[in-house]
């Protein structure tokens, strides 16, 4: 008997401190979700201002160039898009204009995964099993767009739960 309520109260005091740790993820995730992709974005682009620092500059620059038709060329596209990346970061760092962010990550994002039909060759090792490094780098922008999604749900004031009972 003694062992049966030695494990119930380990376990009521499992149960106190994760509540508390839920709650504070419930309360705080978000946030930090929001600023840390932001800071992503932010970071990301930044670099593509800077010559030479970017992995993705070239590969940026030949979609883009294919996408407009070779209308933009990479002196000016690649700017214009390290600058779109570092006002996503911002709005998400800030958190302010969140709906025009979000609809300027989705697009952008749309631009990022087209090197995989574009560039097969330089996207896959073999189709569509194996990703080069710079197809595992296009692909790991899926985690982002689902980061965004979630984000997203809440600029109408929507959060997180710890619980089903929690409310703020």
């Amino acid at each position: 008997m003694v062992t049966d309520e030695r494990t119930e109260l380990i376990q009521r005091n499992f149960d106190r401190i994760d509540l508390r740790i839920t709650r504070w993820m419930a309360r705080h995730g978000i946030t930090l979700l929001r600023v840390g992709l932001g800071v992503v974005f932010f970071w990301f682009g930044a670099i593509k201002l800077m010559p030479g620092l970017s992995p993705a500059h070239d590969l940026a620059a030949r979609t883009i160039g294919v996408l407009t038709f070779g209308l933009l060329p990479p002196n000016i596209s690649v700017p214009v898009l390290a600058i779109w990346e570092c006002a996503i970061g911002l709005g998400l760092i800030t958190g302010k204009f969140m709906r025009v962010t979000i609809f300027l990550l989705l697009v952008q994002m749309l631009g990022t995964l087209t090197p995989l039909a574009l560039f097969p060759r330089e996207t896959w090792r073999v189709f569509p099993i194996a990703p080069t490094l710079e197809g595992q780098y296009i692909i790991k922008n899926i985690v982002l767009v689902s980061a965004a999604l979630v984000i997203g749900a809440t600029v109408r004031g929507g959060y997180v739960l710890a619980e089903p009972g929690d409310c703020r």
